[in-house]
């Protein structure tokens, strides 16, 4: 086998005496691609930087989507305990009234 494309799934054979010549050749043509179609150094730290603020974005966004997930939870639940004190301040009037019915003198005439 000369090469092996895993991209396609293909196995490349050739004769045995060609088969050495292209798999040289092959690697030197990619080599000298390389070479010709890379960026400049600015280009590269360009990109460079450019990942890199992308990567940190990511993980700011991640910690703040997490952050108000959280935070929305607690108020949620902090709503929850609100209310039930509401409904149950109802029923402290309703005791309320008993107690001040039950502590005033009667009055028999």
């Amino acid at each position: 086998m000369a090469w092996f494309d895993p991209c396609r799934g293909v196995a490349v054979y050739y004769p045995l005496p060609l088969h050495y010549f292209l798999r040289a050749l092959r690697e030197i043509l990619y080599r000298v691609r390389l070479a010709f179609c890379s960026h400049t150094i600015e280009e590269a730290q360009t990109l460079k930087n450019h990942r890199t603020h992308s990567e940190r974005q990511r993980l700011a966004d991640e910690y703040a989507h997490g952050y108000l997930a959280g935070w929305n939870e607690c108020f949620d639940t902090c709503m929850q305990a609100v209310e039930e004190e509401v409904s149950n301040a109802e029923e402290l009037w309703n005791i309320g009234d008993m107690i001040v019915k039950s502590s005033e003198p009667s009055r028999e005439n």
